[in-house]
């Protein structure tokens, strides 16, 4: 199951609990897709508890364009960057 809780004050948090996959990877690029344009976003991840490597690559394509992946564990940290490396 995922949750995810927006807040919004001069930037937009999106702290995301529970599981990221290639399944519910939709809701969260529509809420992304939304702010975008106006704010900041910070994808907050202290409670994200498990990925698939779909949401390994979102992850990293958000890092990549400037989204701030915030409180995010090592392990998805190192999925990240072997993801860049092409591993």
């Amino acid at each position: 199951m995922l949750r995810i809780q927006r807040e919004a004050n001069g930037q937009v948090v999106l702290r995301i609990s529970g599981r990221l996959d290639a399944e519910n990877l939709a809701e969260l690029k529509k809420l992304i897709e939304s702010d975008e344009k106006d704010r900041r976003i910070v994808l907050d991840l202290p409670e994200l508890t498990l990925v698939d490597q779909e949401a390994v690559r979102f992850l990293e394509q958000c890092d990549s364009n400037g989204i701030e992946l915030k409180n995010c564990a090592p392990y998805i940290r190192e999925w990240i960057e072997r993801q860049r490396d092409g591993k």
